[in-house]
């Protein structure tokens, strides 16, 4: 059985080589690509602003990256200013970017779940936010909801984009790998940690020539029940649902769904 990798070039490479480490076949199929802005300016003057919010908040691992990969030469991070981070990749992103513990606001290592509801409920609901700022780091475009959250609560949100999202590179060695774990389902599992990875590989099978689709029995790992609601709309006979750090994935694929 291989693990078939879906994450971005960068981040699929460190996982194959993890996964490998603990004894797993892995393979990178990365179906999505992540850019830089074509206008760098607003993260420069995002960072020129970050003493002005109370909260900046970083949707995941790629926007910490990008971010902190465009600071200006003299910009620091401002006592008082909390970084919001989605979870473990997120946070182990912010403490490269020179963060400190102390400085980081992000779910529980226990939580079931990570994301900007478990952010919410845990660290940022019991506190004011009337007339304050909050900057939230993203790509081009995303969800809408703590924002939403956060406003309801008096709160005044920005949004900057720190990177944009790309169609996959269906250069190989990527057509072979997926015509073998489109003929050997059985002996692949799929790994997800983005909706729109799924998205990016039904609408290149559908644009197939002839079309394609998932064959009866393609399994798939989701790191979050959205995720795995999406994996199941587009054909996955059988979605497990898993924690997203190495060693829940280690453990999951130890007895993988049937």
């Amino acid at each position: 059985m291989r693990v078939i990798v879906t994450r971005p070039a960068a981040q699929a490479a460190s996982w194959v080589e993890a996964l490998a480490s603990h004894g797993v076949e892995a393979v990178a199929l990365p179906l999505m690509r992540i850019c830089a802005p074509l206008d760098g300016a607003p993260v420069t003057h995002a960072w020129q602003q970050l003493g002005a919010n109370r909260l900046v908040f970083f949707v995941s691992a790629n926007a910490v990256a990008h971010f902190f990969a465009m600071r200006p030469a003299d910009a620091r991070w401002p006592d008082g200013v909390m970084a919001g981070s989605t979870g473990p990749g997120t946070t182990a992103a912010l403490r490269t970017g020179g963060l400190t513990a102390a400085q980081i606001v992000e779910p529980a290592a226990d939580s079931a779940q990570f994301d900007s509801e478990t952010l919410w409920q845990q660290r940022l609901r019991q506190l004011d936010w009337r007339g304050t700022s909050v900057q939230i780091v993203r790509g081009d475009g995303g969800r809408e909801w703590l924002a939403d959250t956060l406003r309801e609560h008096g709160a005044n949100v920005n949004f900057v984009a720190a990177y944009r999202r790309g169609e996959p590179d269906w250069s190989a060695p990527a057509p072979e790998l997926l015509a073998q774990a489109l003929a050997a389902p059985a002996d692949h599992l799929w790994l997800f940690s983005s909706s729109e990875s799924i998205e990016h590989l039904t609408r290149h099978l559908a644009h197939s020539g002839p079309p394609l689709a998932l064959p009866a029995g393609a399994r798939a790992l989701a790191t979050h029940p959205r995720i795995a609601s999406t994996a199941r709309l587009a054909g996955f006979s059988s979605v497990q649902l898993v924690r997203p750090g190495l060693a829940d994935m280690v453990a999951s694929l130890q007895s993988p769904p049937s």
